[in-house]
């Protein structure tokens, strides 16, 4: 990861606090609307229990600070390790990710009493570093932010594993209840604004982590790279976009699709994006706040790599490759004003009636984009050394880059340079679609 240089404690210690305690009490706010027996419930491996989201995160600063830099400090109980390690191999044996639904134990209380001695240790260790009146070590420094850009990216997963137990349910529960009903479709569709195709000029481009700040170590390694002339959509593939898709029998024709996204579809049975249901002649869709009419000028997510590549086919275009979203991005200035995790919404946002047809909208927030692009490290990359040097590095094979964040996103969280990386297969995140040719 990319760590910070040594700086004054005294310059910076109160606001080190404040961010560990406003990240640390965001996740445990997304979680109280939660009943306790919502927090258990695993039903596919993807999706993780709650209550296992607020241990692991609190395992992490438990692991990889407190141990490590509070002299003398004693876990909270000795069998977390096993419980709520994720997939680090070098720190022992651990769970299997699908098993994470069969822990009834510790019950929840025990959960949050964990978060609060965590929590309290580390406002000592904090203190105790202030009164040092030194320089915060550039490791700690580094993996105390690491800490809560992790927290942040659980958060994310939170949101999204939320919506998936919950629709799980035959009763589709809410989450939050409704503050106002959706509009008809006719309104949604009568203010869709014309998509419009902007040209981006080619070349040598220089894509990468070249801001100040901290970013993943995949971000790293800036590098030049070629592209030729292209073109980018002005805005996300929308509900109605997609209907489209589908009415004109999408699912039903081999011809747009890759053979093993058709096999899938054909296998799983797929006629339409996660989370919509048809009732009579009407779409719905299970979201936060339980199942709602279909929004026809939202941007559609919930779709898989596979389902995003037969789509663009279809329109007769194609997915833009990282190297291109990050270039148009740049290109465009690109700022973080979508839809995100603080807008305590839960679902992306139409594009306003009057967005300017010359502009590239919503680029960051709303939909995480697949692109046509494979997770692989970047020119010059290296894994760090030790147990950290597992975040990223061993997941480098088989999965695609996706860009932008989303609605579930914090917003201090993304960034251009930003790569989440997904199996195609996969739906039950934000995902959208930003058409390229």
């Amino acid at each position: 990861m990319l760590a910070p240089q040594p700086y004054p404690l005294n310059a910076v210690l109160p606001g080190l606090q404040q961010r560990y305690q406003a990240v640390r009490r965001q996740t445990a706010d997304l979680c109280r609307p939660l009943l306790p027996e919502d927090t258990v419930v695993q039903p596919i491996i993807d999706v993780s229990p709650p209550k296992w989201h607020l241990a692991h995160t609190t395992w992490f600063f438990e692991t990889f600070i407190l141990k490590e830099y509070q002299p003398g400090y004693q876990v909270f109980h000795p069998d977390y390790a096993f419980l709520f390690n994720s997939y680090y191999n070098s720190l022992g044996s651990r769970v299997n990710r699908a098993d994470r639904g069969t822990l009834s134990r510790p019950p929840l209380a025990d959960v949050y009493a964990y978060r609060a001695h965590v929590d309290e240790h580390m406002a000592a260790l904090l203190h105790t570093l202030h009164e040092a009146e030194t320089e915060l070590p550039a490791a700690f420094a580094g993996v105390f932010e690491l800490g809560l850009q992790h927290e942040q990216q659980h958060q994310e997963l939170l949101v999204t594993d939320i919506k998936y137990i919950l629709s799980t349910s035959p009763l589709a529960p809410a989450y939050i209840n409704e503050q106002s009903a959706v509009s008809k479709e006719q309104e949604f569709r009568s203010s869709l604004p014309p998509a419009t195709w902007l040209p981006v000029p080619g070349g040598i481009h220089r894509i990468g982590h070249q801001e100040e700040g901290f970013c993943f170590d995949n971000e790293q390694s800036p590098h030049d790279t070629y592209v030729a002339d292209f073109s980018l959509q002005n805005r996300l593939v929308t509900n109605a976009d997609y209907l489209q898709f589908m009415a004109a029998g999408g699912y039903q024709d081999f011809r747009y699709w890759l053979g093993e996204g058709w096999d899938l579809a054909q296998q799983a049975g797929w006629e339409a994006p996660l989370y919509w249901v048809r009732r009579g002649e009407a779409w719905f869709r299970f979201t936060h706040h339980g199942l709602q009419p279909l929004n026809m000028a939202a941007p559609v997510t919930h779709v898989s790599f596979y389902e995003a590549d037969a789509y663009a086919h279809w329109a007769g275009a194609r997915l833009p490759t990282e190297q291109e979203w990050e270039i148009a991005a740049r290109h465009f200035e690109a700022e973080a004003t979508g839809t995100f995790l603080e807008s305590q919404r839960f679902d992306p946002q139409p594009l306003a009636p009057d967005a300017a047809p010359d502009q590239c909208h919503q680029l960051l927030g709303e939909a995480w984009e697949w692109t046509y692009s494979a997770y692989h490290p970047y020119p010059g990359y290296q894994r760090a050394a030790g147990a950290l040097g597992e975040y990223n590095g061993k997941f480098m094979l088989n999965q695609l880059v996706l860009r932008g964040g989303s609605c579930a996103t914090p917003a201090s969280h993304i960034r251009l340079t930003y790569r989440n990386f997904f199996h195609p297969d996969k739906r039950w995140q934000f995902t959208g679609i930003r058409l390229a040719r």
